[in-house]
């Protein structure tokens, strides 16, 4: 029997599935990690994570923004300065992100031995 209760939860109009949908994106938790240590400018951000375009960070932190996940605070100087931190809301989510990466580090060779193993019609993602 699953943990995660009830069928329910996950409907399309649900907001917990609105919100899984949203953490699942590829770069969700990842900029929220990189955020995890406090405000970050935006190409501090791309150097910290690494692998992510310009482009793909900016969509990703205005999607964030709003959900009320991240916010952007841009500051009148010359030349201009905008820094992203997360909202109260945001922080919220560093300890499940936290526990995520963990059983990551704990677990993350056993799922390269499984895909390695797996048939190559299994192993190739879709």
């Amino acid at each position: 029997m699953s943990g995660f209760g009830s069928g329910e939860l996950f409907l399309a109009d649900c907001p917990a599935r609105l919100t899984v949908e949203l953490i699942a994106d590829k770069w969700t938790v990842v900029v929220l990690a990189g955020l995890s240590g406090g405000p970050v400018r935006h190409g501090e951000l791309i150097e910290l994570i690494g692998g992510i375009s310009r482009k793909v960070l900016t969509q990703t932190l205005r999607r964030l923004e709003a959900h009320g996940l991240v916010r952007r605070q841009a500051y009148a100087e010359t030349p201009p300065r905008v820094e992203y931190e997360l909202t109260p809301l945001g922080t919220t989510l560093t300890g499940p992100i936290q526990a995520l990466t963990e059983w990551a580090r704990a677990n993350g060779d056993a799922v390269l031995d499984a895909l390695d193993a797996a048939p190559e019609s299994l192993a190739r993602p879709d």
